[in-house]
Parts: structure tokens; sequence; C-alpha cells
């Protein structure tokens, strides 16, 4: 099973196919789902499906996201496969166990979807789409989008609540800057997460500002993203601001001759990889962790702080700017 645009399935190489259990003699036997009864998966990279129920009018289903891990407070990312439909079948998904009430839901976000054949992410549209209270006295929403299915030759339909960047998205684009071997761009390993995933942090800037320690005092900028894995428009926001600061604009140029960027593109890798909303494999907020952090529960957090203490210590550097990168889920801007 492929994920789209790149996008990694999880355990299909090398893992021997499960037993298929042996029937009770008194069973009748088993045979494959009927077309047009669903079939649901989130076995990838980002993926987050906590479960599925079948309404007894059999064309709605009721979606319940998977919390983030060891973190039962929040509920928010979705991204799922959806197989086995019939050509033109209609149907209507109810996304029932949000953690949050406020949502860019109420007024006019929508899901995403794209297909195996097909994985260009595209919106559902605002008529097909109903945020609202399960009932009057109730604080909880539920969001539901109607949906009809293209021919089956589209192959898997993935639906998802913002455009997913994955964890392999960004080591495939830093290892194409890599393959540039321009002078004014290093990539460095910074940390290793807990899950043994890279922190990357990457240098731009012009060679004449190199080392930091020679000539005229040097002025810095520090942006990290993608401390919370479901703000995924930071991530888009911080490879546009890569692409950009390592191309051939005369604009790009000047930054790089008079600023030295230090820039860590994503600082919860392993929340990000897993699917989760806020937090990360262990189900902490990184963002609360600052002050103290752990080498072994927030050894990013612990990496990046020791760096931006250096650079802000440092008798040749001045730090300007600290940017953070985020994307808010209730906010419009």
């Amino acid at each position: 099973m492929a994920a789209p645009s790149g996008r990694t399935s999880l355990g299909a190489i090398g893992t021997p196919a499960p037993r298929t259990p042996k029937p009770k003699k008194s069973s009748p036997p088993l045979t494959e789902a009927v077309r047009g009864t669903l079939s649901f998966t989130a076995d990838f990279e980002s993926g987050n499906l906590g479960g599925v129920r079948q309404r007894g009018n059999g064309f709605e289903y009721d979606i319940f996201v998977r919390q983030d891990a060891l973190s039962p407070n929040h509920r928010v990312w979705f991204f799922f496969r959806v197989t086995n439909y019939k050509a033109g079948q209609r149907v209507v998904f109810h996304i029932v166990n949000f953690s949050k009430h406020r949502s860019l839901f109420r007024d006019g976000m929508t899901p995403l979807v794209c297909t195996d054949a097909d994985p260009l992410w595209r919106r559902i549209p605002c008529d097909d789409s109903f945020y609202y209270k399960k009932n009057p006295t109730h604080v909880a929403y539920v969001f539901s989008w109607a949906y009809r299915f293209g021919p089956t030759r589209a192959g898997g339909h993935y639906f998802a609540y913002c455009y997913p960047y994955t964890y392999t998205d960004l080591q495939r684009f830093l290892f194409a800057l890599d393959q540039m071997d321009v002078p004014f761009y290093r990539r460095d390993l910074l940390t290793r997460t807990v899950q043994h995933r890279r922190l990357d942090v990457l240098t731009i800037t012009s060679p004449c500002n190199l080392p930091l320690e020679e000539g005229p005092k040097k002025k810095m900028v520090i942006v990290t993203a993608r401390v919370h894995p479901g703000e995924t428009p930071a991530s888009f926001m911080c490879h546009g601001l890569v692409e950009y600061l390592v191309g051939d604009h005369v604009e790009a140029q000047r930054l790089r001759d008079f600023l030295v960027f230090k820039i860590v593109p994503m600082v919860n890798p392993d929340g990000v990889f897993l699917g989760n909303y806020r937090t990360s494999s262990l189900g902490q907020d990184l963002n609360r962790f600052w002050r103290t952090p752990s080498k072994w529960e927030q050894p990013t957090i612990l990496a990046l702080k020791t760096m931006a203490l250096e650079y802000g210590t440092h008798p040749n550097v001045d730090v300007d700017f600290f940017l953070d990168l985020h994307s808010h889920s209730t906010e419009k801007n």
C-alpha cells in the first residue's frame, strides 16, 4: 500500500503476511468484503485513525480520531485511506470525537482528499461539509462531509485534516538541497529524537560570514518549525523560506551576505511520524519544556535551547530574531 505524494507505507517490507485463522466447521467460508463496504486504514506515515463505525443505514460512517500518543486530551489530526468502494458510491463521514469545540471548520475550512491515481490534494466543497453540535445541550461538535467516489481505477482515497507534510517529505527535500553542493548551505545533525530520528539544523549564509569567530560581528536569525505535529502549514512556510534563501534571487543573495540563518525545520519529528496533533512520542507538548528540558524526554528541545544560548552569548554574534513557526486551528491569521 502506498501513501500519496511519496509518503511511505509502514511495516509492509520484510514483514511476514499474517496467518488467516481457519474458520470453525460450523462457520461459513471466509470471503472478501462485499464491494461497497468501505475499508479504512491509516497504516502509513503520519496516518491517524482511531476507529470506524458504520451506521445502520449503510452509507454513513462515524470516524474516531486516534488520540495523540499517551495523550488522551488531543484528538484533532486525522489522515486515513479508504478502499473497496463502488464507482459513484455516495457516503457521509462524521468525525465524532474532536477534542476541540472551536475550529476553523466553523469558518469554511474543509478537509482534503486525494487518490492513488491523482495525488493532488483538493478541498471538499464547502456545500458538502457541516460542523455542528451533537445536540443543543452538548459541548462536543461533529464534523460531517458528504462524498461521492469516482471510478475504482482511482485506487485508494486519502482524507486529511490539513495538507500533510511528513518527516520523509522533509528528508527528501533536504537530501535534494544537499545535492546542490553550494557553499552557502550546510546541513548538520543537531541531535537524535527519542525514537532516533534526525533533528536537522540548516546553516544558510555567504561563505564570507564563516567561521563566526572571524571578521566583523555577525547578525543571526534562528528559525524553528513544527514543534506541534498537526500544524503542517508551519512546515510549508519553512520549506518556502528555505527554498527562497538558497535561490538565485538578488534579495536572497543580499540576505545571505548580511545574515546567518540557523533553521531547524522540524522540532518534533517523532510526533509528525506518528500522526500526532500536538505532542511527542511520550505524549508531551514540547513547547512547554523550554525552561528545564530533559536529555532523555525532550532531547530536541534541549539541543535547540543549548544552540540558541550558545549563539546568544557568542561574543561575535548578535541573534536578531528567533522565529518559531506555527499554524492555528481556530484563528484565521
